[in-house]
Protein backbone atom coordinates (compact mmCIF):
# COMPACT_ATOMS: atom_id res chain seq x y z
CA UNK A 1 0.00 0.00 0.00
CA UNK A 2 1.40 3.40 -0.99
CA UNK A 3 1.91 6.19 1.52
CA UNK A 4 -0.95 8.16 -0.07
CA UNK A 5 -3.32 5.20 0.08
CA UNK A 6 -2.33 4.50 3.69
CA UNK A 7 -3.03 8.13 4.61
CA UNK A 8 -6.47 8.04 2.98
CA UNK A 9 -7.28 4.74 4.68
CA UNK A 10 -6.17 6.08 8.07
CA UNK A 11 -8.17 9.29 7.71
CA UNK A 12 -11.26 7.37 6.64
CA UNK A 13 -10.90 5.06 9.63
CA UNK A 14 -10.54 8.02 12.01
CA UNK A 15 -13.60 9.71 10.48
CA UNK A 16 -15.64 6.52 10.89
CA UNK A 17 -14.62 6.21 14.53
CA UNK A 18 -15.49 9.86 15.17
CA UNK A 19 -18.88 9.50 13.46
CA UNK A 20 -19.66 6.33 15.41
CA UNK A 21 -18.68 7.98 18.70
CA UNK A 22 -20.83 11.01 17.87
CA UNK A 23 -23.89 8.91 17.04
CA UNK A 24 -23.37 6.91 20.25
CA UNK A 25 -23.92 10.10 22.27
CA UNK A 26 -27.45 10.54 20.92
CA UNK A 27 -30.75 8.85 21.69
CA UNK A 28 -32.19 6.99 18.69
CA UNK A 29 -35.91 6.57 18.07
CA UNK A 30 -37.60 3.43 16.74
CA UNK A 31 -37.13 4.71 13.19
CA UNK A 32 -33.35 4.86 13.64
CA UNK A 33 -33.25 8.66 13.76
CA UNK A 34 -31.78 10.82 16.57
CA UNK A 35 -34.37 12.08 19.05
CA UNK A 36 -34.63 15.86 18.69
CA UNK A 37 -35.28 18.61 21.21
CA UNK A 38 -38.89 19.87 21.25
CA UNK A 39 -40.08 17.20 18.81
CA UNK A 40 -42.95 14.96 19.95
CA UNK A 41 -42.36 11.31 20.91
CA UNK A 42 -44.26 8.52 22.59
CA UNK A 43 -42.41 6.73 25.39
CA UNK A 44 -43.21 3.02 25.17
CA UNK A 45 -42.05 0.02 27.24
CA UNK A 46 -39.57 -2.02 25.21
CA UNK A 47 -40.76 -5.35 26.60
CA UNK A 48 -44.18 -6.91 26.05
CA UNK A 49 -46.76 -7.09 28.82
CA UNK A 50 -45.80 -3.82 30.48
CA UNK A 51 -48.39 -1.51 28.97
CA UNK A 52 -48.49 0.81 26.00
CA UNK A 53 -47.70 4.45 25.31
CA UNK A 54 -46.96 7.10 27.91
CA UNK A 55 -49.97 8.89 29.38
CA UNK A 56 -51.38 10.79 32.35
CA UNK A 57 -53.03 8.70 35.05
CA UNK A 58 -55.26 9.85 37.89
CA UNK A 59 -55.19 7.65 40.98
CA UNK A 60 -58.21 9.11 42.76
CA UNK A 61 -59.71 11.60 40.32
CA UNK A 62 -57.79 14.55 41.73
CA UNK A 63 -54.75 16.57 40.69
CA UNK A 64 -51.86 16.26 40.17
CA UNK A 65 -51.89 13.53 37.62
CA UNK A 66 -49.36 10.72 37.78
CA UNK A 67 -47.22 9.66 34.85
CA UNK A 68 -48.02 6.19 33.59
CA UNK A 69 -48.53 4.08 30.50
CA UNK A 70 -51.66 2.82 28.78
CA UNK A 71 -52.89 -0.63 29.82
CA UNK A 72 -52.86 -1.90 26.25
CA UNK A 73 -50.71 -1.55 23.16
CA UNK A 74 -53.31 0.62 21.45
CA UNK A 75 -52.58 3.85 19.58
CA UNK A 76 -53.80 5.86 22.57
CA UNK A 77 -51.40 7.75 24.77
CA UNK A 78 -49.79 11.16 25.03
CA UNK A 79 -46.57 12.28 23.44
CA UNK A 80 -43.81 14.14 25.25
CA UNK A 81 -41.10 16.65 24.48
CA UNK A 82 -37.56 16.73 25.86
CA UNK A 83 -35.86 19.94 26.97
CA UNK A 84 -32.19 19.63 28.04
CA UNK A 85 -30.95 21.42 31.14
CA UNK A 86 -27.87 22.53 29.20
CA UNK A 87 -28.32 22.38 25.40
CA UNK A 88 -25.15 21.41 23.52
CA UNK A 89 -24.19 24.37 21.31
CA UNK A 90 -26.46 24.45 18.24
CA UNK A 91 -27.19 20.72 18.41
CA UNK A 92 -30.89 19.81 18.24
CA UNK A 93 -30.36 16.18 19.25
CA UNK A 94 -31.12 14.83 22.72
CA UNK A 95 -28.01 13.35 24.30
CA UNK A 96 -27.49 10.39 26.58
CA UNK A 97 -26.72 10.82 30.28
CA UNK A 98 -27.67 14.50 30.33
CA UNK A 99 -30.26 16.10 32.60
CA UNK A 100 -33.47 17.11 30.86
CA UNK A 101 -37.11 17.92 31.41
CA UNK A 102 -39.84 15.65 30.04
CA UNK A 103 -43.26 17.19 29.49
CA UNK A 104 -46.65 16.33 28.04
CA UNK A 105 -48.57 18.93 26.03
CA UNK A 106 -50.12 21.46 28.40
CA UNK A 107 -53.54 20.88 26.83
CA UNK A 108 -53.47 17.21 27.84
CA UNK A 109 -54.32 18.04 31.46
CA UNK A 110 -57.28 19.87 32.99
CA UNK A 111 -55.43 20.43 36.26
CA UNK A 112 -54.33 23.92 35.31
CA UNK A 113 -50.72 23.18 36.17
CA UNK A 114 -47.50 22.10 34.50
CA UNK A 115 -47.43 18.72 32.79
CA UNK A 116 -43.70 18.28 33.30
CA UNK A 117 -42.62 15.00 34.81
CA UNK A 118 -41.63 15.39 38.40
CA UNK A 119 -40.37 13.12 41.15
CA UNK A 120 -43.06 12.75 43.79
CA UNK A 121 -42.93 11.57 47.37
CA UNK A 122 -42.88 7.93 48.43
CA UNK A 123 -46.13 6.06 48.11
CA UNK A 124 -47.24 4.98 51.59
CA UNK A 125 -48.24 1.49 50.51
CA UNK A 126 -45.49 0.45 48.09
CA UNK A 127 -42.70 2.60 49.48
CA UNK A 128 -41.77 3.61 45.96
CA UNK A 129 -41.27 7.14 44.67
CA UNK A 130 -43.92 7.93 42.07
CA UNK A 131 -43.49 10.05 38.95
CA UNK A 132 -46.11 12.79 38.97
CA UNK A 133 -46.59 16.03 37.04
CA UNK A 134 -46.08 19.67 37.98
CA UNK A 135 -43.25 22.04 38.72
CA UNK A 136 -41.07 21.08 41.67
CA UNK A 137 -42.18 22.74 44.88
CA UNK A 138 -38.73 22.42 46.49
CA UNK A 139 -39.63 19.31 48.50
CA UNK A 140 -36.47 17.70 47.16
CA UNK A 141 -34.37 20.77 46.52
CA UNK A 142 -35.94 22.06 43.28
CA UNK A 143 -34.37 19.26 41.23
CA UNK A 144 -37.42 17.01 40.88
CA UNK A 145 -38.19 17.91 37.24
CA UNK A 146 -34.87 16.70 35.85
CA UNK A 147 -34.46 13.20 34.48
CA UNK A 148 -31.90 11.58 32.21
CA UNK A 149 -31.93 8.86 29.56
CA UNK A 150 -29.29 6.14 29.71
CA UNK A 151 -28.36 3.39 27.27
CA UNK A 152 -29.13 -0.24 28.05
CA UNK A 153 -27.07 -3.07 26.60
CA UNK A 154 -29.25 -2.97 23.48
CA UNK A 155 -28.92 -0.15 20.95
CA UNK A 156 -32.09 1.91 20.71
CA UNK A 157 -33.46 0.73 24.06
CA UNK A 158 -33.06 2.96 27.10
CA UNK A 159 -33.69 3.42 30.79
CA UNK A 160 -34.99 6.66 32.28
CA UNK A 161 -33.38 7.74 35.53
CA UNK A 162 -33.87 10.43 38.11
CA UNK A 163 -30.35 11.50 39.05
CA UNK A 164 -29.83 15.21 38.30
CA UNK A 165 -26.07 15.30 38.75
CA UNK A 166 -25.64 17.80 35.94
CA UNK A 167 -27.98 20.23 37.67
CA UNK A 168 -26.22 19.77 41.01
CA UNK A 169 -22.89 17.89 40.78
CA UNK A 170 -22.21 18.21 44.50
CA UNK A 171 -25.61 16.99 45.70
CA UNK A 172 -25.99 13.57 47.30
CA UNK A 173 -29.08 12.23 45.55
CA UNK A 174 -30.77 8.89 46.10
CA UNK A 175 -30.92 8.15 42.40
CA UNK A 176 -33.37 5.72 40.85
CA UNK A 177 -34.41 4.16 37.56
CA UNK A 178 -37.99 4.29 36.28
CA UNK A 179 -40.12 1.14 36.32
CA UNK A 180 -43.82 0.43 36.60
CA UNK A 181 -46.19 0.05 39.53
CA UNK A 182 -49.53 -1.66 38.95
CA UNK A 183 -52.37 -0.27 41.04
CA UNK A 184 -56.11 -0.87 40.70
CA UNK A 185 -55.85 -1.74 37.03
CA UNK A 186 -53.62 1.23 36.24
CA UNK A 187 -49.92 1.29 35.37
CA UNK A 188 -47.94 4.06 37.05
CA UNK A 189 -44.29 4.99 36.61
CA UNK A 190 -42.18 4.85 39.76
CA UNK A 191 -38.62 4.50 41.01
CA UNK A 192 -37.13 2.00 43.47
CA UNK A 193 -38.34 -1.19 41.79
CA UNK A 194 -37.34 -3.24 38.75
CA UNK A 195 -36.04 -0.97 36.00
CA UNK A 196 -38.09 -1.00 32.80
CA UNK A 197 -36.48 -0.37 29.39
CA UNK A 198 -38.20 2.05 27.00
CA UNK A 199 -38.11 3.07 23.35
CA UNK A 200 -39.08 6.38 21.76
CA UNK A 201 -41.58 6.49 18.91
CA UNK A 202 -41.85 9.53 16.70
CA UNK A 203 -45.40 10.37 15.59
Amino acid sequence: MSTRSLTIFTLAHIWLLMATASIAQFIIDTGGEPVEIDEEYFIVPATAGNGGRSTLVTRDGSCPFNVGVENTNSQNGLDVKFTPFAPHNDDDNVRLNRDLRISFDEDSSNCGRSTEWRLGERDAKSGRRLIITGRDDSTIGSFGNFFRIVQTQTVGIYNIQWCPKEVCPTCDFICGTVGILRENGKILLALDGDALPFVFQNE
